[in-house]
Order: C-alpha cells, then sequence, then structure tokens
C-alpha cells in the first residue's frame, strides 16, 4: 500500500498522515511511541528522511492521542431529578443520535471524543424531562462551555437524543447575527435535518442525509437564507400533532422574530384541541445564553423585549425545557434567581441545573494561550504602535484612519507566510484565517478594509513579480524582505524552510480575500458555499462584534485584536483564536496589547475558579440558586459583565476557597523608602530562620530554601510586608486563610528565590554578609493608570518563573504533576499547587525592572533590588472570606459612566 501511494501522491507527507491515521484509528490505549514506531517504519516507502517525521508524528498525535472528560453537573436537589429516565425507556432506539455520531466520525472527529461527547449529551438529557412524563413541567438549564471549544456540537448531539426520546419541537435561538444564525442552520441541516436548506437546493442530501437516506428527516421551518416567517412555517406545517418526525426552527435572537413565533405558536393554541400545541414537548436551546436573553431592566417594571419574548414563548407549551448554552456566563449567575414577573413566570435563570463541559486534551484554549508561559511565548505578540493610528478610546463611527500600524502589517506578513507554509503542508485545501478587530464601528472597519486591501496589492505585485528570482536577487525588493523577515522572527525552527516558502508565495497571497464581518456586510463570509463549490476560502477577516460572537473563522491562522473593552464575557467572546489547530498550531499568533494580555491572563484564571466552585458545590450538593457569585473582581475594575445586566448586584463578602491557588504582589513599588522597608524585612526574615530552624535549611538550584517553618512567623512577615493598596484584598485574605487552614497546614514551606547560575556582572541581593541571592529580571507592563505614581504592574500579572513552585519537591513528585497537568490539559504550576505540595510555599522574590518598548529593542533598566513575594497554597476544602463583585457599591464607584455610555460595549457594530 505505501508503494502504491508514493507513487501517485505528489505530497508524500500528507500521505503518510492519511496512512498512519487509518492503521492507527482503532488502537487502544494508542501510545505515543506506538505513532514514532510505525512512521520510521513507512517513511522510506514514501522518500522521507527522519528529519521530515516531526510534523507527522506531531499531526497524528493530535489527531488520535485525544480525550475528553465527562465534566461536572451541579443541580437542584429540590427537584426530583430522575437522571435515568431514558435509559429505563422501553424499546428507546437512537437513530437520529446514531447518524450524528457516525457524521462526527467522518469529519475526523476521533472515536473517543464522539463517545465521550454521546456520554454528556445522554447526561444532560437525563436532566430533562421525559417527553412522555404527563401533566405540566418545565425545565431551566444551563451549558457552560469553552470559547470555540465545541458547544454547537454538544447541543447538536443533545437535540439528535431529545428527538429520539420524543421531543417534538426544538427551537435554537441562534445569536444576534444573521451569519451566526446561518452558520448554525447549516450546522443543523448537516447533523440532524440531512438535507439542505438552501433555497434552490432541490433539497439535497448533506452530512447525516447522506449517511443514512432512509432516515425520518426532521422538518425545518426555517432555512440557510431565511430566518422564521409565519408565511413559510404555515406553508410547511399543517398539523404538529400529527408530525411522525421532530420540527426545528433556527433562528435569530431578535425581538421582531421572536415575536412573528410566538405569534404563529399562539395560533395553534387557539384551535381545536386536537392540534393544539400546548401538550407538545418542546426544547429550546439558547445560543450564547449570556447574549441578549439575559434581562438588563428592572425585572418588576420592564423586561427587556429579547428577554420577555423568550419567556413568552415557553409559557406557551405545557412540557417545556430550556437550556443556555454559553461560554461566558458571568451574566447569566447575575440573573436574580427570585425574579419573576406576573405574566410570565420565572426569569431564564438555571435553577434546575448548570452543568460544565470540559474541553478535549487539543483543544487551543485559554490556559494554553495565556497560562502556559511556553505556549504564550510562542503565540502572543504584543502591539504597542497603534495607538496613534487607531486609538482605543475612538468613539465615532467617522473616525479618519490613515494607516494601518506597523505591527498590523507584520501580522499580515505571518498571515502570508503561513498560508505559503500550510500549501507546502498539502493544506492548499483548507480553510485559512486571519482576524483583525479593531472598532466597532462600521465605517472605521471600512476604511480598515480599503487601506488593508491596497496594503495587500502592493504586496502581491511584488511577489509577483520577484517570488521565482534567486534568493538574493528576490530579497532586494522591499515586500520580499518583509516577508523573510517574518519567517526569520516566526516560522525559522521549522521543517519548511526559505527557499520552498519563496516559490509558493505568490500562491498564498493571490489566495487571500478581505471581508468585512458586520450586520451591514455587503459579501458574506461563507465557508460552506466556498465548500459546496470543493473550494477553500484563504479570508483576512475584519469586523467587530459580529465578527466576535458565536461565529467560526475556519482555519483562524492570525488574530489581530487592539479593543478597549474591560468586560470579562465581552473579551472571552473575542477570542475567536481558541479552538483546534490540529496540523497547524505552531502557526498562529494572537496580537494583543500587553493590557488585554494581562486580562486575558486574569479571566481564565478567573474563570477557571468559577469552574472548580461547580466542581465544589456539587460535592457539597449544593443547587444553582446558590452558585453566582463567586466571579472575582480585578484590581484593574476589570467589568464582569455588562452593567446593565448588574442592576441586582452589589458587593459583599463571600465564603471563597483559596485551594490550589497563588497569589503575588505583581504590582511593585518603584520608591526607594517602600523598596527599602521591604529588603530590611527579608534580611530579618532571613536571620530569623537562621537561627530558628538551622536544621531544616537547604541550598535548591540557587535558591534558599526552609521546610516547615511555622506558620505564626509567616502570618507575621505578610502583615509586616508593604502591599499595594490594590493587593491589599488578597493580604488580608492570605492571612485569614492562613489562620482557618492552620490546624491542617501548621507549617509554611519558605524559599529566597535566586538564578540558578550567575553570570558576569549578575547584581547579588545580600540577606547577610555571607548570604545572596541572585537578582531575577523581570520586564514590567505599564504604570498604574492612577493619579499616584511611583509603582509598576509585572508583565503579565505574574512574578514567579516557570517551574519555581516545584522547588523542593523530588522527581517523584514532579512526574505527577506534569502527568496530571497533561492529563487535566492545565498548566503544571497549577497542578503544584493544587493536588503535590503538602503545605504553603512562600516565595520571596528579588526583581531587577526593565522595560522593553517593542519586541526587538533592548532592555531599558528601570530599578534594582525590589522585592515581590507571592504565596501559594495547597488543594483543598477550606475557606475564607473576601469581596466580591456582586455589585452596588462598585457601581457607584463607577458614576461618571451611565448605562448607555458609549465607552460601553454593546452586542451590535454601529
Amino acid at each position: 500500500m505505501p508503494d502504491k501511494v508514493a507513487a501517485t501522491t505528489p505530497d508524500f507527507t500528507e500521505a503518510l498522515k492519511k496512512l498512519l491515521v487509518e492503521q492507527l484509528m482503532n488502537v487502544e490505549p494508542l501510545q505515543h511511541e506506538q505513532i514514532i514506531d510505525l512512521a520510521h517504519k513507512y517513511a522510506p516507502a514514501f522518500g522521507l528522511a527522519e528529519d521530515q517525521l516531526d510534523s507527522v508524528i506531531k499531526y497524528v498525535h493530535s489527531r488520535l492521542v485525544t480525550t475528553m472528560n465527562e465534566g461536572v453537573s451541579l443541580i437542584n436537589q429540590e427537584v426530583d431529578h430522575d437522571e435515568d429516565w431514558y435509559l429505563k425507556r422501553e424499546g428507546l432506539s437512537w437513530d437520529y443520535w446514531s447518524d450524528y455520531e457516525q457524521h462526527m466520525i467522518a469529519e475526523d472527529w476521533h472515536p473517543r471524543v464522539v463517545n465521550t461527547l454521546g456520554d454528556v449529551t445522554g447526561k444532560i438529557l437525563g436532566l430533562l424531562k421525559n417527553p412522555n412524563e404527563p401533566g405540566e413541567w418545565d425545565r431551566r438549564g444551563l451549558v457552560i462551555g469553552h470559547v470555540q471549544s465545541g458547544k454547537t456540537a454538544n447541543y447538536i448531539g443533545l437535540i439528535t437524543k431529545a428527538a429520539d426520546a420524543g421531543y417534538k419541537f426544538i427551537i435554537v435561538i441562534a445569536g444576534i447575527h444573521n451569519n451566526l444564525r446561518k452558520q448554525t442552520q447549516q450546522r443543523i441541516d448537516e447533523g440532524f435535518v440531512g438535507r439542505d436548506s438552501t433555497p434552490g437546493s432541490l433539497r439535497k442530501y448533506v452530512g447525516v442525509g447522506r449517511l443514512n437516506k432512509n432516515r425520518k428527516f426532521p422538518v425545518s421551518l426555517t432555512n440557510t437564507h431565511q430566518d422564521f416567517t409565519k408565511q413559510v412555517a404555515t406553508g410547511i406545517v399543517a398539523d404538529l400533532q400529527g408530525f411522525n418526525q421532530p420540527v426545528v426552527v433556527v433562528i435569530k435572537k431578535n425581538v421582531t422574530t421572536l415575536s412573528n413565533l410566538y405569534s404563529w405558536l399562539k395560533d395553534w393554541n387557539t384551535r381545536e384541541s386536537s392540534q393544539q400545541i400546548a401538550n407538545v414537548p418542546m426544547l429550546m436551546i439558547d445560543d450564547e445564553a449570556d447574549n441578549a436573553s439575559v434581562n438588563t431592566n428592572k425585572p418588576d417594571i420592564d423586561p427587556t423585549r429579547t428577554n420577555s419574548e423568550i419567556r413568552r414563548i415557553l409559557k406557551l407549551f405545557k412540557k417545556r425545557c430550556y437550556v443556555g448554552y454559553t461560554a461566558t456566563p458571568f451574566a447569566n449567575i447575575f440573573i436574580n434567581p427570585d425574579s419573576a414577573h406576573e405574566m410570565l413566570n420565572d426569569d431564564l435563570f438555571p435553577r434546575d441545573f448548570i452543568y460544565c463541559l470540559d474541553a478535549p486534551t487539543n483543544y487551543f484554549g485559554a490556559q494554553r494561550v495565556f497560562m502556559d508561559e511556553d505556549k504564550s511565548e510562542a503565540i502572543l505578540r504584543t502591539i504597542d504602535d497603534a495607538e496613534n493610528l487607531l486609538p482605543l478610546a475612538h468613539k465615532t463611527k467617522d473616525f479618519p484612519v490613515s494607516d494601518i500600524p506597523l505591527s498590523l502589517k507584520k501580522a499580515i506578513h505571518v498571515f502570508i507566510v503561513g498560508k505559503a507554509i500550510r500549501i507546502l503542508r498539502g493544506q492548499e485545501q483548507k480553510h485559512a484565517s486571519m482576524m483583525v478587530n479593531v472598532s466597532r464601528f462600521v465605517g472605521v472597519q471600512r476604511q480598515v478594509r480599503d487601506i488593508v486591501s491596497f496594503y495587500l496589492e502592493t504586496l502581491a505585485r511584488s511577489v509577483r513579480y520577484n517570488h521565482s528570482l534567486p534568493i538574493p536577487e528576490a530579497l532586494k525588493n522591499d515586500g520580499m524582505r518583509d516577508l523573510k523577515a517574518a519567517y526569520d522572527d516566526e516560522f525559522s525552527a521549522l521543517d519548511e524552510k526559505w527557499p520552498e516558502i519563496q516559490k509558493v508565495l505568490s500562491k498564498a497571497i493571490d489566495a487571500i480575500k478581505v471581508y468585512v464581518v458586520n450586520s451591514k456586510s455587503d459579501e458574506a463570509l461563507d465557508y460552506k458555499k466556498a465548500e459546496d463549490s470543493n473550494e477553500s476560502l484563504t479570508a483576512l477577516a475584519i469586523g467587530g462584534l459580529s465578527l466576535s460572537r458565536g461565529l467560526t473563522l475556519e482555519g483562524l491562522m492570525v488574530s489581530y485584536m487592539y479593543r478597549n473593552t474591560k468586560m470579562y464575557d465581552t473579551l472571552m467572546q473575542m477570542g475567536r483564536w481558541f479552538g483546534y489547530r490540529d496540523g497547524y498550531e505552531a502557526l498562529c499568533k494572537v496580537y494583543l496589547s500587553e493590557e488585554s494580555q494581562g486580562w486575558y491572563e486574569h479571566i481564565a484564571d478567573a474563570t477557571e475558579e468559577l469552574r472548580n466552585s461547580v466542581i465544589q458545590m456539587r460535592r457539597d450538593k449544593l443547587s444553582p440558586k446558590q452558585f453566582g457569585l463567586y466571579v472575582r473582581a480585578h484590581p484593574d475594575a476589570l467589568t464582569v459583565t455588562a452593567l446593565n445586566k448588574m442592576r441586582d448586584t452589589e458587593t459583599r463578602p463571600l465564603q471563597i476557597n483559596y485551594s490550589g491557588k497563588l497569589i503575588e504582589t505583581h504590582i511593585v513599588p518603584a520608591a526607594d523608602d517602600i523598596t527599602a522597608l521591604n529588603q530590611a524585612l527579608y534580611r530579618e526574615m532571613y536571620e530569623l530562620l537562621k537561627n530558628r530552624f538551622p536544621q531544616q535549611r537547604k541550598s535548591v538550584d540557587g535558591a534558599i530554601f526552609w521546610q516547615a517553618v511555622n506558620w505564626e512567623i509567616i502570618d507575621d512577615f505578610i502583615f509586616k510586608y508593604r502591599f499595594h493598596r490594590e493587593l491589599q484584598s488578597d493580604k488580608v485574605s492570605a492571612r485569614d486563610y492562613l489562620r482557618k487552614t492552620a490546624d491542617r497546614y501548621p507549617e509554611v514551606d519558605v524559599a529566597f528565590i535566586s538564578l540558578k547560575k550567575e553570570a558576569l556582572g549578575q547584581s547579588r541581593f545580600h540577606l547577610s554578609d555571607d548570604a545572596y541571592i541572585l537578582c531575577q529580571e523581570r520586564a514590567v507592563g505599564r504604570k498604574i493608570p492612577i493619579e499616584e505614581e511611583g509603582y509598576f504592574i509585572s508583565n503579565k500579572e505574574r512574578v514567579a518563573g516557570k517551574g519555581v513552585e516545584s522547588i523542593g519537591l523530588n522527581a517523584e513528585q514532579n512526574k505527577e504533576a506534569e502527568e496530571k497537568a497533561r492529563k487535566n490539559n492545565a498548566s503544571i504550576s497549577d497542578w503544584y499547587y493544587r493536588s503535590i505540595r503538602g503545605r504553603p510555599l512562600l516565595m520571596l522574590h528579588i526583581l531587577n525592572l526593565v522595560r522593553k518598548p517593542n519586541k526587538d529593542s533592548e532592555p531599558q533598566k528601570l530599578i534594582d533590588y525590589v522585592p515581590a513575594i507571592g504565596i501559594g497554597f495547597p488543594g483543598g476544602d477550606y475557606t475564607t472570606t473576601v469581596d466580591y463583585v456582586v455589585n452596588k457599591v462598585w457601581l457607584n464607584q463607577m458614576k461618571q459612566e451611565s448605562f448607555d455610555s458609549p465607552d460601553q460595549e454593546d452586542d451590535y457594530d454601529v
């Protein structure tokens, strides 16, 4: 077989990938060494040298060595949940699910992940009601996923199982924009309906329909080009009760559309009882449930119209289930669970269940991009030159754009070279995308589109005239030199080398098409249309919030975002760069301001904390009603969600768990007096430990380490240490937590952190006449944007370097941390604190602060010998009290901003 493939396939690397996947697909459990062995076995037959196999092995590993955990649910203990009802139903066949299962496998989903998805959707189905159960019933739930992680696949799986179980009317509310509704309709057509709903398609088979043409095809009342209308729906459906197959409608989250659907459904309930829909079991899926569905007005006066229409539709059915899906549940958990409206019943609070999904291990998410230092360094690029051309604070659609920043031009160069590399890898027929998000104003987006298009055309001419020339001759051209610089800076370590890349540059740049993606776009970004024509899209998409909410950018490689929103949910939804990048992860780059990088890192941490809260509350048998106030406030006033979604909130002390958490003084002083006080405290601490615990002292990789120091000494040290005022709550909670856990952890490890090796001219910080540690260099971000001066924020709001958490641990413990981190797709640092360390760890750093104006410049020295501390807590079940945003006091502090302030991001491009 290898000889035949090699003889007929010009791209032998891709042919070998395909062969290995076919042969190893059903090997369980598959070990990485098996992939290596088989790749080396077949390499000679494909004419490939050993040094060409790295990309093949990585690809096959990402495709096949993939797992997904089942996640965790939080259920209302006051409700009678028979979670196994569907297992008890005799004669229940899973026809729709079986078709969808086979469709996913045909779409290259790993069977192991598909099996887990089946288990998860089964668990969520169990949290709904048995559609055959008599009487009136109502279920409200929320499913929390990750941005771009497969939430749509999950709810299509739930729809298929619900239809198999007997739910007959299914409503999918697919976001607020036409492009997202269309994309969702296409996915529903392929995964559930089985026929193409595009007008003029002659209802051709797609997806599950191609795999099984003898199935009972569900009826869709909407199509890819048209949202719900009463006229079309009436023409399709004569009798809902008499339908043998389920009916599905995919609608935009729009007041007019929702009102039309309500009116049409209400008409059915005025007919003779045999045709009423009141007793038809109904499932409503609310995609992006935090967006527009949440009641943003005072509930006792006037619920927002979108929220009102959704609740009116639900009330028409006596047998109803509402399931919201979101990756950013912050707005949903701020819904007042006790709010109700006399005409509309309860609000959309997920009172019955909350289900947190786990992402597969190959998911390219916030933890990987912002919390893994190695990945962050490879992926993240800093925008530091955009403010003069595209200021963050521009507030009008007529803002004049004279040019695009150099950083954006460099990002375009990276996209072109990355596309060329994918061509060399045999991925020319795969979609490739770049995202540019620099304004919410349509007028500004169009100006940027015009400038980018002109720049691309100029660059394309340079490439066409020079790419086939000898390299020295070609590089005399400015455009070619810019592209070569992008290769040198970002991709020179890859297998693909410049001579081969230069040859295909013209093909790469000619494939790029520039789109504006907003509610007023004159040309849709339609990957499905290209696929139907056996083509691929190479898209450079420029947009704002229309680009940021739910829309999947296929093959996304380069993201450039310069925005000033400070909301958790909006920022995370802008993260279109999350998802799956099998076969080209090393080509992906994300361009953000330094400030935004810090925000994202914090949000990733806050979101993980929220998920951990679900796990803890499940263990404690608490209900969703008691969930909801576990979102940490950011020291830079990062807004949890839009102010008008937080009218029922206030600031109050809450019990939280600091288990497995690291607190650091990432805001550091530049003032000599504060620095001197903290330096003196270091020396005092050193002398105390040296004299009282001489036997526990040891040297570890240059650091001076004490094991098992009495917690009261650490408490006294933290009390005396000068924290910035923005970190005072951390100081208080750290001390509270030490006291509260003293019975479990009466001792703390202490490490004076140092560099491992001393270089010539390396600065030393003397703890005594005969002891010193080597200073660590740290870059700073911006000065604190408040009136006071004299403080800096460390870059990415972190102090400790990679691996420092392992200090004092043995090789076996380090190996355990690595295995747990890999299994849970998490940062290894998390697992040192979460499950490996047996007691808290206090880290004392001495920093030399520098500033790097840009990536290529030399560091500028700012100040030396600045103390910064960190304390990490082991995993466990102990709690302490801190202030959380829940939030009326905080709103008063934001009095300069009204609810309608133009600085607030809304849900539309304007």
